[in-house]
């Protein structure tokens, strides 16, 4: 830590000479009034030789932009993707010189000239002391640019230049972070303050109400917390996993978060149950780190407790109760029988969960109906239609069970009726079940999950839903 300090302390030398050297006080750059003034100090950035300088105008841009208001920020935004651009030019001459001479050199300039301006000025505005977090801010800001851009139906080209700016950022994003160069850190009561309570606000899949409710997660010797951290951002965690370490398989997730329970002795656990993962920075959307993050994990808790022999999530199913309302009202519902339809009926009444009759018939009708969502119902893509699941299958992750009023809170009342699941990570068949997966869209299942399903009905069609972001 102390040598990025070092380098950090470096950069910002250079910076402060760099400024003198280009005549350029904050002050002058603080008078820049609007978002054309400012790409057109991008524009100097990207053809500037000079290390020096280019470090201090690229922190001054920086600094412009976060003093911008929001609409300014989008309409700087608009510009540089309409405007930063690959040269047409270079490429039709790029392309001609390769057709006629068609050796790896030439298809190298011909990479070169068709890559966007944009990318080479993402590149030296990271440049700048802080520059890292400050352009993962920035594609925060793209996201809702692209969003004023649809709903405004604004031309074609537009929003194919903004999608096609997001994917500079995505593109370069995916190898500065890249998993050679994520930390993986203990969360616990030592960790600096200033950490925790991004963790609490952070935190995405069960809410952390005060600094007691973090303590209760993240004090007691039966649980851990784990986060990647990235080098250019120290005190930033990109993602976090909380685990409870149990001695059985949980099927809800109230017992785990409750208050005034009895802590497992830690060295005796079996098991280790991961119930919230949470990605912190929305402008890393698109970036994978939880796939290593869980299985870093998996194999620090193996060596650190031996008798840990097995590893699964208490797992929210954001898209059940979207679909099965949507499956109760269609003439001809998939998964369902009419039974189960009428039953389900008892979803629309108050006291359904408080009456054990409503209660078991509901049970009965819904554990099938989630059986068909998970291994029947499909999106455009042939993939299962829940995000949740198609990440820890897409793992290697085995659904191993399905947990009716596994969460009773208001929020798991209505994503999913309270359903929760279990995905088992067996170390032996992880890799084989995602070759599966991935190559044949074959989701891992238990025998206890399979039987669930409704053998008499046929498959659900395929639903086309829209993707956050």
């Amino acid at each position: 830590m102390a040598a990025i300090s070092f380098l950090g302390d470096l950069i910002q030398t250079i910076s402060d000479r760099g400024r003198d050297l280009i005549g350029l006080a904050r002050s002058d750059l603080a008078r820049t009034a609007s978002a054309a003034d400012l790409a057109r100090f991008c524009e100097d950035l990207i053809s500037r030789r000079g290390e020096a300088s280019g470090v201090a105008l690229a922190r001054l841009i920086l600094d412009r932009y976060a003093a911008f208001p929001l609409e300014d920020r989008l309409a700087f935004l608009e510009l540089i993707a309409t405007e930063f651009g690959a040269d047409h030019d270079a490429v039709d001459a790029a392309i001609a010189a390769y057709r006629a001479d068609p050796t790896r050199a030439r298809l190298g300039l011909l990479h070169v000239a068709a890559e966007p301006r944009s990318q080479e000025l993402i590149r030296r505005l990271n440049l700048a002391r802080g520059g890292t977090l400050a352009l993962v801010r920035m594609r925060e800001d793209l996201f809702t640019l692209r969003k004023r851009l649809k709903d405004r139906e604004a031309a074609p080209e537009t929003i194919d230049a903004a999608v096609s700016l997001d994917s500079d950022f995505e593109h370069l994003f995916a190898s500065w972070f890249n998993r050679g160069f994520l930390v993986l850190r203990p969360i616990d009561w030592s960790t600096p303050a200033d950490i925790l309570e991004k963790i609490i606000r952070y935190e995405a899949v069960h809410e952390i109400a005060d600094w007691d409710e973090l303590r209760r997660r993240i004090q007691p010797t039966d649980r851990r917390c784990f986060a990647f951290f990235h080098p250019a951002l120290l005190d930033e965690p990109l993602i976090f996993v909380e685990v409870a370490l149990t001695n059985a398989i949980a099927p809800a997730i109230q017992p785990i978060l409750a208050d005034g329970r009895e802590p497992v002795p830690a060295r005796s656990a079996t098991t280790a149950i991961f119930y919230s993962i949470s990605n912190c920075q929305k402008g890393l959307a698109g970036v994978t780190f939880g796939n290593f993050l869980i299985k870093q994990v998996v194999e620090d808790l193996a060596r650190e407790i031996p008798s840990l022999k097995t590893f699964v999530t208490l797992s929210p199913v954001p898209g059940f109760r979207t679909w099965l309302d949507r499956e109760r009202g269609a003439d001809a519902p998939q998964g369902l029988t009419r039974e189960d339809v009428e039953a389900l009926r008892l979803l629309d009444t108050e006291d359904w969960r408080s009456d054990k009759t409503k209660c078991e018939a509901v049970r009965r009708a819904m554990l099938p109906a989630a059986a068909a969502y998970f291994l029947r119902a499909k999106n455009e893509k042939g993939r299962p239609l829940d995000p949740v699941a198609r990440f820890h299958l897409g793992n290697g992750a085995r659904l191993e069970r399905m947990n009716f009023l596994g969460d009773t809170s208001k929020k798991g009342l209505k994503q999913s009726y309270g359903l929760m699941v279990n995905y088992l990570y067996d170390l032996s068949a992880i890799e084989k079940n995602h070759e599966t997966y991935v190559n044949l869209g074959t989701v891992a299942t238990s025998s206890a999950v399979s039987r669930e399903l409704r053998s008499n009905l046929p498959p659900p069609r395929a639903v086309v839903l829209a993707e956050a972001g």
